[in-house]
């Protein structure tokens, strides 16, 4: 992964965690920026570190339920990250699920505008 790629997802993972602020009850953000910096970083790590084991662990759960499960996992790994960021507050599962869909689309959007960029910029 370069570095370009890595920023992106941790500019995402900010990104993503204020507009989940924003929109969802329970989801709360209060930090300043660094902090907001501190927290798409540690969040990218936990995706980039925990989140492959948990997945091959879970792996025949996953399957048997065609994917479904990788939401649980998620949801997880975001509460997992609540407890090592004290500024953010998720308060239970709900909130954290909506987080989950939000940072989706955040990653989706950035990781689908990024590819168009990149795909221009080889004519």
């Amino acid at each position: 992964m370069n570095f370009m790629k890595l920023l992106l997802r941790i500019l995402a993972n900010c990104l993503a965690i204020l507009i989940a602020t924003k929109l969802v009850p329970g989801f709360l953000f209060s930090g300043s920026l660094i902090d907001l910096l501190m927290a798409g970083v540690v969040i990218g790590l936990i995706n980039a570190l925990i989140k492959p084991i948990i997945q091959l662990i879970a792996l025949p759960v996953v399957f048997l339920t065609l994917g479904l499960f990788n939401i649980i996992i998620n949801v997880g790994l975001l509460l997992l990250a609540d407890k090592f960021l004290d500024q953010l507050i998720i308060k239970g599962f709900w909130p954290a699920f909506w987080g989950v869909v939000i940072f989706s689309i955040i990653n989706h959007l950035i990781s689908h505008l990024h590819r168009d960029k990149g795909n221009l910029n080889k004519f």
